[in-house]
């Protein structure tokens, strides 16, 4: 009986964010570029680990309810910090044409760029081989991009080249672009 109930709340889970997400698809996204469908999204491991923390949170705190303190409040922790990894998978996105992108934040109104806006980049590298790219935007915003990202590659290449064409430089002149080397952009000192 205690497998049906976390089955259903599972089920019952899952439907739920299936219907935020669309909603929230529907509401928020509505300029020309989320039309393309050509984004740079996180990894989907933040979302499914964000649903897997909430469903044993609610199993936590079902069992918590009446025998043990520290289930409950710890139960309640690892759904806060799952709903965390949730919103935050559902928020963040780059989405892009051949003229510009919006870049959506948690915390912050989406704002649309034009390629040419672009000033440069900077590279970390991590332990493991991952690779965070840092960008950095007119108005001294930044955006950090990961190499695990679904279609960053796609969107580096694209911005590269309308980043030379809103500029007028030709691509051969940027002694800098070295895609196997994760260099799209000038590297910013500092």
């Amino acid at each position: 009986m205690n497998f049906l109930k976390i089955l259903l709340v599972g089920a019952v889970t899952f439907f739920l964010c299936f219907l935020l997400d669309k909603g929230f698809t529907g509401i928020f996204r509505n300029k020309p570029q989320h039309q393309t469908g050509r984004s740079v999204r996180l990894s989907q491991r933040y979302g499914s680990i964000g649903l897997l923390l909430v469903v044993l949170s609610v199993v936590a705190i079902f069992q918590g309810w009446n025998s043990s303190k520290i289930l409950l409040f710890c139960g309640g922790g690892v759904g806060l910090l799952g709903v965390g990894l949730i919103v935050y998978y559902m928020s963040f996105g780059i989405y892009y044409d051949e003229d510009s992108f919006v870049l959506t934040t948690f915390g912050k109104k989406s704002a649309t760029y034009a390629y040419k806006a672009i000033q440069g980049q900077k590279l970390y590298r991590i332990a493991g081989g991952s690779i965070l790219m840092e960008l950095y935007l007119e108005g001294g915003r930044t955006v950090t991009l990961q190499s695990n990202m679904k279609g960053i590659y796609l969107f580096l290449d694209a911005a590269f080249s309308s980043w030379c064409s809103q500029k007028g430089i030709e691509p051969s002149d940027c002694s800098f672009h070295d895609p196997e080397n994760s260099c799209w952009f000038p590297s910013v000192e500092g």
